[in-house]
């Protein structure tokens, strides 16, 4: 096991080559922004949605752990209050995305929506004003929660015990249910209403099981990677690095379910509507990546996670976590991108095939994004212990069992 410091070193090292690399990227995106603003917008909210799944997949895990207790969530509770601490920096990278909309949504064309019944009947709720508003609400409602949380967190490493864990089951309750609201309305408005005459109530819900699942993937991969660290190593024991593991993989079955049940319902219901949302990735390259997905994204993991001693190896449990990351970019890619296929305006909803949209910025956007936030990141992770157990601790003793 490498010295309590070993870790603690590594991790400065990478925030360091984070933001490093991540101002180029940024740079570079600001080029593409100013030579291709349709192509960088749609690019930018890709890498968006990605990397905002570990901010909010981690609040919504911590309110999750702190009302069902368990050994799984103070294994990874560091982690997941360093990245809560990022979501105002995606406050700020939203701004793009704020002035990009007539390039991004084709029902702020006023010409298109003219001309538009569908889009004329949900005018009163896909308008400008009430894009902002709902994103200024969402905002608040997330970077609220975790202020909120954060400070019960610190009193309770400072000797708090029952009373603050209580005040944190207190504010995790309605917090819960109050960001599975915001992201599903999140996830209506910024990515379904690319589409705008295709819906599914179900949409949020798969939002928010991959924004676990990124999460859960990338807290696992952080585990293993400090794992012989010892500091982290000494509380970090094989029935933590299991129940991580299993968790894992009933988010893999969840997001399986989910979107084979959205894909039956639509599929069977025969709606000229609803049909071609689907028949636009399932033609061409993207009918290509539709198949990649349910082999690599579900059944691969799902057969590798059954066996217990991949999920009680924290080295081969990393291993399928960042296996995992790169599938929920592909995945993300999936379910977004073949909505910029047909221009601006969505003028084509019928399900022909068409040559992939994805630009280079999208490259840029993600390494740009991704360095920051990784670098914020890593500066909220290095002012707390890496340990997740302030001592004394009512849950502690659960967790060495």
């Amino acid at each position: 096991m490498s010295g309590a410091g070993d870790f603690r070193q590594r991790l400065e090292s990478w925030r360091k080559l984070a933001l490093g690399v991540g101002v180029l990227g940024l740079a570079a995106s600001a080029w593409a922004w100013s030579s291709e603003p349709t192509e960088f917008a749609r690019m930018w909210l890709i890498a968006f949605l990605y990397w905002i799944a570990l901010p909010l997949g981690s609040l919504a895990l911590s309110m999750l752990h702190y009302l069902t207790g368990g050994a799984w969530g103070l294994a990874i509770q560091r982690w997941m209050q360093a990245a809560m601490r990022t979501l105002p920096l995606f406050a700020l990278l939203f701004v793009p995305i704020a002035l990009g909309m007539h390039e991004l949504y084709e029902w702020t064309h006023a010409d298109v929506v003219a001309r538009d019944e569908l889009l004329a009947h949900k005018a009163p709720y896909l308008n400008t004003t009430g894009f902002l508003a709902r994103a200024g609400l969402f905002f608040a409602i997330w970077i609220g929660l975790s202020l909120l949380l954060a400070a019960n967190a610190r009193k309770h490493d400072e000797g708090g015990g029952e009373r603050s864990l209580a005040r944190l089951r207190t504010i995790s309750g309605p917090g819960l249910a109050l960001y599975f609201l915001a992201m599903s309305f999140a996830a209506f408005d910024w990515s379904m209403s690319l589409e705008p005459h295709w819906f599914s109530t179900i949409y949020g819900v798969v939002f928010i099981l991959g924004q676990g699942l990124s999460t859960l993937a990338f807290t696992i991969l952080l585990s293993s990677c400090a794992a012989r660290d010892e500091e982290v190593g000494a509380r970090l024991q094989a029935s933590h690095v299991h129940d991580l593991g299993k968790l894992m993989f009933a988010f893999v079955l969840l997001w399986a379910y989910v979107n084979y049940s959205q894909f039956v319902i639509i599929w069977s219901a025969n709606l000229a509507e609803e049909t071609p949302w689907y028949l636009r990735r399932t033609h061409g390259a993207w009918g290509v990546l539709a198949l990649a997905l349910i082999a690599l994204h579900f059944a691969l993991p799902f057969l590798v996670l059954l066996s217990k001693s991949v999920k009680r190896n924290p080295r081969a449990l990393g291993f399928i976590a960042g296996f995992m990351l790169l599938m929920r970019l592909a995945d993300l890619v999936w379910y977004v991108a073949p909505a910029f296929a047909h221009g601006a305006e969505g003028a084509d909803h019928g399900g022909g095939q068409h040559a992939s949209p994805i630009h280079w910025s999208l490259f840029t956007s993600l390494v740009g994004i991704g360095g920051l936030w990784f670098g914020l990141f890593a500066s909220a992770l290095r002012a707390r212990p890496l340990t997740s157990l302030p001592l004394p601790d009512p849950r502690a003793a659960a967790a060495h069992h």
